[in-house]
Order: C-alpha cells, then sequence, then structure tokens
C-alpha cells in the first residue's frame, strides 16, 4: 500500500499540498496525522500527515487476499465489485465449501484478519464486503424465503417458530425482512454460538 507524507504549518496547509499533488479531492484521501511540532521562538509549527488514497486500499485488499489465500494453500481468483461504494471481493477458489465453512464461520473469520491489517494500516475501519462465488447473496435469498414461509405459518397458527442457530450476519437479516410485518414479530434467544430467532405472532390488539 503506498503511503505519501506531507508536511505543512497546519494540517489543512499538508492536507492541501496532498490534494494538490495526488490530484484528489479529500473524501478519496485516508489522512493520519503523524507529529505536530510547536512552534518556538527560533521554530515554526510543523504537522506531518500521511496519505492513502483510497483506490490504493481497493487494489491492496485484492492482492492482500490475494497472498493470503495462497499462504493456505487455495488457488482462487477474485472479482471486485461496488455495492452502495462499499467494494465487495467475490472469491472464486478451488474450494470454495471449505473456504466458507460451516454457516459461514471460515469466511467471517477471513473478513476479521482483513479488517485487523486494514486497521493497522489506515488506523481506523474501513468497510468491505468478501464472499465466495456469491454465498451471501444466495444465503440472503434462503433467508429471505425462509423467513417469509415460517412467518406465514406463525400469522395462520399462531404458534411462535424457532429457527435453527444463526450467526449475528443472518438473525439480523431475518429481523430486518420481517421489521415491518403487521402479524408477526422476532426476538433472538440462546447464547453464542447458538443463538437463535424466534418468530412470534402478534397479539390481536396489536394489529388494530
Amino acid at each position: 500500500m503506498e503511503k505519501h507524507k506531507y508536511t505543512g504549518k497546519s494540517k489543512e496547509e499538508a492536507i492541501q499540498l496532498a490534494k494538490e499533488e495526488l490530484q484528489e479531492v479529500e473524501e478519496n484521501l485516508f489522512i493520519k496525522e503523524l507529529e505536530s511540532t510547536k512552534g518556538g521562538l527560533f521554530k515554526s509549527k510543523k504537522v506531518e500527515i500521511e496519505v492513502i488514497e483510497k483506490r490504493e486500499v481497493v487494489k491492496d485488499i485484492k492482492d492482500y487476499l490475494i497472498k493470503l489465500l495462497k499462504a493456505m494453500g487455495y488457488t482462487a481468483n477474485i472479482e471486485v465489485k461496488n455495492k452502495e461504494e462499499i467494494p465487495k471481493y467475490i472469491i472464486f477458489s478451488d474450494n470454495d465449501a471449505l473456504l466458507i465453512g460451516k454457516n459461514g464461520k471460515n469466511l467471517k473469520a477471513l473478513s476479521t484478519i482483513v479488517g485487523g491489517y486494514l486497521n493497522a494500516e489506515l488506523g481506523k475501519n474501513y468497510k468491505f464486503m468478501i464472499d465466495v462465488n456469491e454465498y451471501k447473496e444466495k444465503r440472503e435469498k434462503t433467508l429471505e424465503r425462509l423467513a417469509k414461509n415460517i412467518a406465514r405459518e406463525v400469522a395462520q397458527t399462531k404458534v411462535e417458530a424457532k429457527l435453527d442457530s444463526m450467526n449475528s450476519y443472518e438473525r439480523r437479516i431475518i429481523h430486518n425482512i420481517l421489521t415491518n410485518n403487521k402479524k408477526v414479530y422476532t426476538e433472538s434467544e440462546g447464547e453464542e454460538p447458538n443463538r437463535y430467532v424466534v418468530i412470534k405472532p402478534k397479539e390481536e390488539e396489536k394489529l388494530n
């Protein structure tokens, strides 16, 4: 990841130098203040910043993933897409099932490793998504169908339904899908890692 350093009499001046040299607007730059020296009798104040271009970060994540997967023994191709301005990295490997893991456990661990690397490099959190052969997208559609079907049954029978244990990401999908449902509501119950969603019927007076 290429890093640039600039020094100015103020942070604003240093940022302006970065924008002019890199020909970028501030929104497309990650800026971290490295050092600030107070001015004295014979010394002027100096502020040093470190700048990384966002496009460099997007490229670096892909390069880091490739190296990481190679070290883990995977042969993989990575496709990069933008989803609501958040870079999404879709991995196509020689063993997708193993890379995903049970209920996406290995995929989540991979995202955590990359997130830690970026936090160390940038000094802040950076939003990105990692998927394996569109696993998350397919899983979201499956959960959406499941939630709607079970919600319909619960609304008809007035008997609550307990779903299988899910990670926080999948539980949130269920909650979001049914959040505006007029006949049922959802609650998470149990303890991690066996926490699950319960779909419950709303009382009649709540429907009016």
